[in-house]
């Protein structure tokens, strides 16, 4: 099975007959840097609107860059290009914040030089234009694979149940999870599936010990406790796991797979969308069980 490394929205442009002008085309896409079953890194490009895979091309490590064109008129133009061959492939975010450009970019070349590291996200309030990058700007440092949960793009629907699980859980019982289920402003998965909102939930909830830990790593020291649980939560490989999830939900490309959740096709359109559908079904859920009792 295919490993997404990373995804976001972008477009592709293309250059105008002979010239040096580069033209962009509206039709909505995201790029996708995927671990193939081949073995290979594959950069692909997908038709968000018809959910189709357009482009498709095989990278051999070192082979490739990705860089910002500057002489682009709307600013945001990158151009995928090989020391190998002279081709140029062009891209444009369609991402409304350009305040991530930088972060994907500098994630697609480290994969682009070696397509097993994990990527680096900055933490919350990082700002990369005022700010000099460092070990301690990402969120998650670098951890050998063996280490490091799989990554959100290519969750399965076991580890999508596994946060479908908390997050409910939020939205049925705990007043931080229903403001986030009705936000007032854009909000992330990582705004919702913090440390400080799942410590008072546990302390409330042990029983969710017994019930996550079957979705937990195998070696996790047993019987289940709700201090593992903070554990788990509060690690950098839990919060790049929820950022890397909340930016797969972002591209609008997990619509097929939250289906197997029992969820309608919309829930993968986005963060809020999700966060919603998992709302209204805990609250079915929960009047099942009144039915019942």
């Amino acid at each position: 099975m295919a490993e997404t490394r990373l995804a976001f929205k972008a477009g592709r442009a293309f250059r105008r007959g002979s010239t040096n002008f580069v033209d962009p085309d509206p039709t909505k896409g995201a790029l996708l840097l995927q671990n193939g079953e081949d073995g290979l890194l594959h950069f692909i490009w997908k038709n968000r609107s018809s959910n189709e895979v357009d482009e498709d091309l095989i990278l051999f490590p070192g082979d490739a860059t990705f860089a910002k064109v500057e002489q682009s008129a709307w600013g945001r133009t990158y151009v995928l290009k090989f020391s190998s061959s002279n081709q140029r492939h062009f891209f444009y975010m369609q991402d409304a914040d350009a305040s991530r450009d930088e972060e994907f970019v500098g994630n697609i070349n480290r994969l682009l030089v070696d397509p097993s590291i994990v990527p680096i996200w900055y933490s919350a309030g990082y700002n990369p234009n005022t700010q000099a990058a460092g070990p301690s700007t990402s969120a998650a440092p670098a951890a050998s694979s063996s280490q490091v949960p799989s990554s959100g793009f290519q969750a399965t629907p076991e580890e999508l149940a596994r946060i479908r699980s908390i997050v409910s859980t939020l939205g049925a019982g705990g007043s931080s999870g229903a403001a986030a289920a009705q936000p007032q402003q854009e909000i992330s998965l990582t705004d919702v599936l913090t440390p400080a909102n799942l410590r008072p939930l546990f302390a409330a909830r042990p029983e969710l010990a017994q019930a996550l830990f079957p979705h937990l790593p195998a070696d996790l020291p047993s019987p289940p406790s709700v201090e593992t649980l903070e554990r788990v939560v509060a690690s950098p490989q839990f919060r790049a796991a929820v950022r890397n999830l909340d930016m797969a939900l972002r591209t609008g490309l997990l619509g097929g797979l939250v289906r197997t959740l029992g969820l309608p096709e919309e829930a993968g359109t986005g963060v809020e969308p999700f966060l919603r559908a998992l709302q209204e079904q805990a609250r079915r859920e929960e009047g099942d069980q009144m039915d019942t009792d």
